[in-house]
């Protein structure tokens, strides 16, 4: 490829809005556009590293199984009201009816249409196990669409689904995934880690989510510095440090004006935070049905929202209104589920509190608490769970080291999905008894545009990007210091260009009537392993300068001498 003949443009001033350094240089170097939030025009450039990480995916899927195959955007509204996720997905997921009224969504994830295809075509044990994978488009109406493609609303997303007959063999098919995303994020240059992920919409028994560790990443990773532990914030737990024993206490209404708060009520009666308890209200939505929340925390710990979705089986939550509190009995600022109206509401009370005598708790009534409420004695819940968020420092719950806290993005997610979509669905298979059975489900994304982002972000200097070799959009650059033409400059490069090109290299060469200042600066911004300078200066001497684009450092090579060159370029032949 010439670079006069490249459709791209290098920007020397950072756009407006672009909030990460790799957003930056993607957009400085020519590898995209944004067309509206969340939606990202691919140029020459960035396509051919997206496509070059599709094909590392391609290889590493196909290596453990996997067979391609696409599946369709566009899904009927059917499929999604059988497995019971229709009416769950917020306005994330957009939904229309088509000219007959048929209703219908674009897919934001393909289990249902993975389990109606394995559904046509599995019919015995003796096709098991199967992996298919596909890269598809999917739409997300993100409400925050932010860091340019590390989260969008259009992108492509590898997709996988495998089917086996029986829990043992999802645990092999999952394990192979695993170590194929291990190898795909390797060869992409890309640092990652895999921690324990909540299951959210996809459902199952487990799951791991593979984290670039980013400042910039969305999600809070706990992570244990002695051990492998690590999970999202999202489902992370600790050990949580045990109340001393003590006899229960009756109960004693104290005065506490203007104490609203946990941190107030502590100075005001001059007791620690772990002897107090707080309220946290929430409705919960299910459907179309409505519940009201009323959680239960120590006061030393904070509430974790996805905990108390996962428990509840809450598709979401919203906080309850002073009204929607008062209803029920309690004060805001000044509540406890003590003599509380229960009618229409779950008291849902982290697993701390029933060992934690005597706490200080609401009165119900403004400007008064509670001395020695009890679990037990004093109130109950109708779930008793873990709902505390862990925090940095936390006691690690398999070797009680302390928690270290990281940002990370997600790049990678599989599940253990189970038979909760082949069951929804009808998916069976007629096993070696004869006997019908559904099919043991898996589920495995990654996002090559996010996993692109993400290297933009770790793989780069001040003077622009610095692709890792199997990624990269070309091989190198050759960089002419004259204007082309019929110059022996234009002609030396021309030639260097073919042969080059005819070795397996796929070379840009940079014949654009620039400055040799501008071509360097657009080289170092676009990235490509290795420049090749061809100069009238270097000519007369017989030599051609190889430089390195992640050292930076410098070859010179004989004019002409093509396995020198190979070798200083990193390759043979």
């Amino acid at each position: 490829m010439r670079a006069s003949q490249l459709f791209f443009t290098t920007l020397r001033d950072t756009p407006a809005g672009a909030e990460s350094r790799g957003h930056q240089l993607l957009l400085r170097a020519g590898y995209i556009r944004q067309l509206g939030a969340g939606l990202f025009d691919y140029l020459p450039l960035g396509l051919r590293v997206k496509h070059k990480v599709e094909n590392i995916i391609r290889q590493e899927m196909d290596a453990v199984g996997g067979q391609e195959v696409s599946m369709p955007l566009v899904q009927p509204a059917e499929l999604w009201q059988q497995s019971g996720r229709w009416g769950t997905i917020d306005e994330s997921m957009v939904r229309f009816s088509d000219r007959a009224g048929r209703a219908a969504c674009l897919a934001m994830t393909h289990e249902e249409a993975a389990a109606d295809l394995a559904r046509q075509v599995v019919s015995s044990y003796r096709q098991l196990p199967a992996l298919l994978y596909q890269f598809q488009t999917k739409f997300r109406d993100e409400p925050r669409a932010r860091g340019g493609l590390i989260r969008v609303r259009e992108f492509t997303m590898k997709d996988a689904y495998s089917f086996d007959p029986d829990r043992a063999g999802l645990e092999a098919s999952y394990g192979r995934v695993y170590k194929a995303y291990e190898r795909i994020f390797a060869r992409c240059g890309l640092e990652v880690i895999a921690v324990e992920s909540d299951l959210g919409m996809m459902g199952g028994s487990g799951g791991h989510e593979f984290m670039a560790l980013l400042d910039i990443g969305e999600d809070t990773l706990l992570l244990c510095p002695k051990c492998d532990y690590g999970a999202n914030q999202e489902v992370a737990t600790f050990r949580k440090p045990q109340a001393p024993r003590e006899e229960q206490q009756d109960l004693e209404e104290v005065s506490t004006p203007g104490a609203r708060t946990i941190e107030a009520l502590s100075r005001y009666l001059g007791v620690a935070r772990e002897k107090t308890a707080k309220a946290v209200f929430f409705v919960a939505h299910t459907g179309d049905e409505e519940r009201f929340i009323f959680a239960v925390m120590r006061g030393d710990m904070e509430l974790n929202e996805t905990k108390l979705k996962n428990v509840l089986g809450a598709a979401r939550l919203r906080p309850a209104t002073p009204e929607e509190i008062r209803r029920t009995g309690a004060e805001p600022g000044y509540a406890s589920p003590v003599s509380i109206d229960r009618a229409g509401v779950t008291v849902v009370v982290d697993d701390a509190v029933p060992t934690s005598p005597n706490l200080v708790a609401g009165a119900n009534r403004e400007g008064w608490h509670l001395h020695n409420t009890n679990y037990g004695r004093d109130y109950q819940a109708d779930v008793v769970a873990d709902i505390a968020a862990a925090q940095a420092g936390d006691h690690c719950p398999r070797c009680g080291a302390p928690l270290a806290s990281r940002r990370g993005v997600e790049v990678g997610h599989i599940f253990k999905l189970g038979t909760r979509y082949s069951e929804a669905l009808g998916a069976t298979f007629v096993d070696k008894a004869g006997l019908h059975r559904p099919l043991v489900m898996g589920s495995y994304g990654i996002g090559p545009g996010r996993v692109m982002a993400c290297v933009a972000e770790t793989h780069s200097d001040d003077a622009g990007l610095v692709w890792p070799e199997e990624i990269a959009p070309f091989d190198g650059v050759i960089t002419t210091l004259t204007s082309a033409g019929t110059s022996e400059v234009a002609e030396v490069a021309d030639q260097l260009y073919l042969d080059l090109t005819a070795r397996g290299l796929n070379v840009l060469l940079d014949d654009r009537e620039e400055s040799p200042g501008v071509k360097f600066k657009d080289a170092d911004l676009v990235g490509l392993p290795w420049r090749i300078t061809v100069g009238a200066k270097g000519l007369k001497e017989g030599r051609l300068e190889v430089k390195q684009r992640s050292s930076g450092e410098s070859y010179a090579v004989t004019l002409g001498d093509m396995q020198a060159l190979m070798r200083a370029l990193g390759k043979t032949g």
